[in-house]
């Protein structure tokens, strides 16, 4: 907030970093629409939750948009999300921590192919355009598939 307040020209690319996270102790809560839709008001663009909170399995074990994306978009924010690829993933993602709390029982993601599951809704349902990773080849790989820039 402050480079949108003080110095508004480069303000208009800083990212907003969200550090949400229902995990911590005590948890840290998503922000509500009204908290989105007013700091979108103060000019901040770029938004930059953690992918977890972008992601959601449905009842047919596909993952999904979450509630929080979805509103994240429908305010209109750029999304950037962080972070992809950063746990082992060999017993699944019930076994993973922070990053793969969207799937709590490992019902979609069960071995590091799946991830290229919640990469294709992150690109074309969430619409994020940028990803940070531990491990760039997944996302660089995909993006050269999918002709992404």
């Amino acid at each position: 907030m402050y480079w949108v307040t003080n110095a508004p020209e480069f303000g208009k690319q800083a990212v907003y970093l969200d550090s949400v996270d229902p995990t911590s102790n005590p948890p840290v809560p998503r922000l509500t629409l009204d908290e989105l839709k007013q700091l979108h008001a103060q000019g901040v663009r770029f938004f930059a939750p953690p992918m977890p909170a972008l992601l959601e399995v449905n009842a047919n074990n596909k993952v999904v948009p979450s509630k929080y994306a979805l509103d994240i978009r429908s305010v209109g924010f750029t999304i950037i999300t962080w972070t992809f690829e950063r746990s082992d993933l060999r017993k699944g993602a019930s076994q993973a921590g922070f990053y793969y709390y969207f799937d709590p029982q490992g019902r979609a993601i069960k071995k590091d192919s799946d991830m290229y599951k919640a990469l294709d809704t992150l690109a074309t349902q969430v619409k994020v355009v940028g990803i940070f990773s531990d491990w760039p080849a997944t996302v660089t790989y995909y993006a050269n598939c999918m002709g992404l820039q």
